[in-house]
């Protein structure tokens, strides 16, 4: 008799019907990351600190979800080109975590080493409430540590900063592909949007120079 088996790594990490509808329920992983901000934070001396620890606490997680996105793309090769690993990581890996492309990918006007990557809804400052005395703090942190894992994974060496930025009037109707700012039911429309930074270091934009060549 022939049984049918799977490979744990085979498996959707979310079920469709939804952006936020995935195995882990959205209010269990609002409590553990919630925990994990409050542990951290009860071990930092300063902001900047606490941000080092989120961003050191995703970048194990970065280095895992390259391997997994890449095993289930049953690629044989990996990315050689700057912008090729980005669109991976806006896309592929971001579909993998959150169920959806990232909003946008930007090229910095004034600096050729400096992309953005944009989500006007993270989920790791969406239910998160940060206190008048930690009003600095970029709880999407921890994604830019996810961002810099899978860039490091793929030989790209880049420095990941979150930063929260306001959502300009008339910025809303252009956003999430024409279809506006996704909104969480019950909740009040954000009024900020995170950008996750991306600064590459010299050897890479060297080797990709080298390769357009």
């Amino acid at each position: 008799m022939n049984r049918t088996t799977s490979n744990i790594l085979d498996r959707p990490l979310g079920r469709s019907g939804g952006r936020y509808g995935s195995v882990v329920s959205l209010s269990a992983f609002a409590y553990i990351y919630s925990e994990l901000v409050q542990y951290h934070q009860s071990r930092a001396a300063s902001i900047s600190e606490l941000e080092r620890r989120l961003e050191s606490a995703g970048y194990g997680v970065g280095l895992k979800v390259l391997e997994m996105v890449a095993y289930r793309a049953k690629e044989t090769k990996r990315e050689t080109r700057l912008m090729s690993i980005l669109h991976f990581v806006s896309s592929s890996v971001w579909k993998s975590l959150f169920g959806k492309s990232a909003d946008s990918l930007e090229r910095s006007i004034d600096h050729a080493d400096e992309f953005m990557i944009v989500d006007y809804e993270p989920i790791t400052s969406t239910f998160v409430s940060v206190p008048s005395d930690l009003g600095q703090l970029s709880a999407d942190a921890y994604l830019s540590g996810i961002i810099a894992g899978v860039l490091d994974g793929a030989g790209f060496t880049a420095r990941v900063t979150a930063h929260s930025v306001k959502v300009e009037e008339g910025e809303v109707s252009g956003a999430a592909g024409g279809g506006g700012v996704f909104t969480v039911p019950g909740m009040p429309p954000r009024k900020d949007k995170a950008v996750f930074l991306v600064k590459f270091s010299p050897e890479v934009l060297s080797r990709d120079a080298a390769l357009e060549r």
